[in-house]
């Protein structure tokens, strides 16, 4: 084959590949909607934005109901036992056990609940939510005291620890992925 001909079909496949990636069906497939009812449910009851339910569970499980982290977090939004026994105790929800922990309805629900409590800690501000749904209210609220982070998307460097740090950047982008490719579809 002469170059030219080379060329113009590398092109070619170039050209394919950036328009099959940029269709909505790739989009998709690369970012379900996994639980959408359970999803919506708990949006609308909690006044969270589903986006950023999707985007917790994505990051946290990957849609994984049976996922159970080295620390005991457990389920789509991997919930400390801990915290959900602290939500049940602020009367949310009766006692679940372990095993309705895993399930995506009690799952969803207890993670939503609890980041709405956050939500409504910092004031509705997403970015101090989200590092705090990974590091605790306490460690977020002591670093902005003492002046470690401002709380701002636009130092999410300064965050001290690296997890929290790399964790509210998956959430944020993957938050913008699904607002992007549902747009209204998750009202």
């Amino acid at each position: 084959m002469n170059r030219k001909r080379r060329m113009f079909i590398l092109l070619a496949i170039l050209l394919g590949v950036f328009v099959l990636i940029n269709t909505p069906f790739v989009w998709k497939w690369m970012y379900p909607i996994k639980y959408k009812e359970e999803v919506m449910q708990a949006s609308a009851r909690y006044q969270v934005d589903p986006h950023l339910i999707l985007a917790i569970i994505r990051t946290e499980s990957d849609f994984a109901t049976d996922k159970i982290s080295k620390k005991g977090a457990v389920g789509l939004m991997q919930v400390m036992p801990e915290t959900a026994d602290w939500v049940i105790s602020q009367g949310a929800f009766k006692s679940v056990t372990k095993e309705q922990l895993l399930t995506p309805k009690v799952n969803i629900e207890i993670g939503t609940w609890y980041l709405a409590f956050l939500l409504d800690t910092f004031q509705g501000d997403y970015v101090k939510a989200i590092a705090a749904y990974n590091a605790g209210p306490g460690n977020v609220s002591g670093w902005i005291s003492r002046k470690l982070w401002d709380g701002s998307m636009e130092t999410i460097q300064d965050i001290p620890i690296g997890e929290t740090r790399h964790y509210v950047q998956r959430v944020l982008y993957f938050q913008e992925r699904y607002r992007k490719i549902y747009n209204d579809q998750l009202k």
